[in-house]
């Protein structure tokens, strides 16, 4: 195990952590100087800056051990370092919330911070619009880096990394790669920094001309692309009262849904790839169909008054749940139970691999049911000889094992999470515990219940915060990158 170059790399990461802050403290500076300004500024400007300049400081020192360290990341200690490195991005994003006024506490702010990075979008604020603009910004930010994942963009801007920069990538998300050769992994991670980019400034500009202020389409759309969820806003989406906004949106929550290779294969050209993907394509099937389900259950139901507002909100919500980015225009916790099932499972499965999404991922339960389809089959047929593609390849033996192992996992993490909550939180019902657990573990957001669209997380004691953090992280790593470092041989020396 080489700890220089690990040393080395979350340094760096560190380093980039408050080049971030730096960039959030300079708008906290110009408030500062704008006459007759309201915001809290001189506190979000002076939280921003001691943070900042801690996160500077210790990249720093985490970097001079590895300086001169010419050594490839190899697969091993790139397994440490994606897991360490949302560990360490999320303790240090937590100080800019701990540090103004008003502020957070330790784990409330922890809390948040890692909901940021991960893109989760569950929240402790109760008055999200007491907090100073600056803060709210460097909340936003934080869930961009964390969608488009912090080490797409390390790789994609830093270049030492060489080949090890492939096992970087395959670690922190779901991307497949395959089909990038290893010389061209820093040009793959360029173009989804575009792509990523481009769909940002877009949303931007769309939301800018349907009428919302600048500073609050900047978050909206960093928060939309990166399917995180966070608002500016108590009420969220539902503040504006817009069907224009809401539409548009949508739009770029289900675009952000859909896996980002498929971008980079379009710009490339590949248009075979577009033909054979099956994934997006069964998503999309899976989204008209569950919009169409809801908005037929809210009209027999009576709980809204019309097929256009049982449409309206079926659409936004259906997409928002299903691309896990939680934001809200309703309270579907007032919904019958046929839908609040849909959306529950609209939460599990999430959006498409290689996507800001989370959940288990389209590919995994297309894979998962086509497996089960052979292994029917095969029980009164032994003999047959079975071909299962997905877009268009045919994967290895392993990814269907490893599929269903990943399954299996994720709902034995939930059940024990279930468990472990509801002895910290005796007070909670079933729903409320099932619903801190999914809206965590699957980086969705919001939950049912005590932990609904219309409330937060604020009251659950410390103890369940750290949980739940962990939680997160576990999710959007999709498990295996943080599990592994509590195995004792992967710390072991060559």
């Amino acid at each position: 195990m080489n700890f220089r170059i690990v040393g080395k790399t979350l340094g760096l990461l560190a380093i980039l952590t408050g080049i971030t802050m730096g960039i959030c403290w300079l708008y906290a500076y110009y408030l500062t100087v704008q006459p007759g300004a309201r915001d809290i500024a001189p506190s979000a400007s002076e939280a921003l800056a001691w943070s900042a300049g801690i996160s500077v400081g210790i990249g720093i020192l985490l970097y001079l051990p590895g300086l001169g360290c010419k050594h490839e990341v190899l697969r091993r200690e790139a397994m440490i370092i994606v897991g360490l490195s949302w560990i360490q991005v999320s303790a240090l994003g937590m100080m800019p919330y701990y540090f103004c006024e008003p502020g957070l506490g330790f784990f409330d702010a922890l809390f948040e911070s890692v909901s940021g990075f991960t893109t989760t979008g569950s929240t402790v604020m109760s008055d999200i619009e007491s907090f100073p603009k600056a803060i709210l910004l460097w909340r936003s930010v934080s869930q961009w880096l964390g969608g488009i994942g912090i080490l797409v963009v390390f790789v994609a801007v830093l270049s030492f990394l060489g080949v090890g920069s492939r096992s970087l990538v395959q670690q922190e998300s779901s991307l497949n790669i395959s089909d990038a050769g290893a010389s061209r992994i820093r040009d793959v991670a360029f173009i989804l920094l575009k792509v990523y980019l481009i769909l940002t400034a877009v949303c931007f500009v769309g939301l800018v001309v349907l009428g919302m202020p600048v500073f609050e389409s900047v978050c909206h759309a960093m928060c939309t692309i990166a399917t995180g969820g966070f608002s500016p806003k108590n009420a969220s989406i539902g503040h504006y009262q817009s069907l224009s906004i809401e539409m548009w949106i949508a739009i770029f929550m289900f675009l952000s849904s859909i896996g980002f290779m498929l971008y980079v294969f379009l710009l490339n050209k590949k248009w075979d790839r577009l033909k054979a993907e099956e994934e997006a394509r069964y998503y999309l099937i899976l989204v008209l169909v569950a919009v169409f389900a809801i908005a037929l259950d809210l009209m027999f139901a009576s709980t809204h008054f019309g097929y256009q507002k049982a449409l309206r909100d079926g659409f936004f919500n259906v997409v928002s749940i299903g691309s896990t980015t939680g934001f809200g225009v309703s309270d579907y916790d007032k919904w019958p139970l046929f839908s609040k099932m849909l959306l529950m499972l609209m939460m599990l499965i999430g959006g498409c691999a290689g996507s800001t999404a989370g959940g288990i991922k389209m590919n995994r339960i297309t894979l998962f049911l086509k497996t089960a389809q052979r292994e029917l089959v095969r029980s009164f047929r032994p003999n047959q000889v079975f071909r299962i593609r997905l877009n268009g390849v045919t994967p290895d033996e392993k990814v269907f094992v490893t599929t269903s192992f990943f399954i299996a996992l994720g709902f034995a993490i939930s059940g024990a999470a279930c468990v472990v909550v509801s002895l910290l939180e005796p007070q909670l019902n079933m729903i409320s515990t099932i619903g801190c657990v999914f809206a965590t573990l699957f980086n969705i957001g919001p939950g049912f219940d005590a932990v609904g669209p219309t409330h937060n997380f604020g009251f659950l004691s410390p103890a369940t915060k750290v949980v739940l953090s962990f939680l997160m992280i576990l999710g959007r790593l999709e498990f295996f990158a943080l599990l592994v470092l509590f195995v004792p041989s992967l710390w072991k020396k060559y």
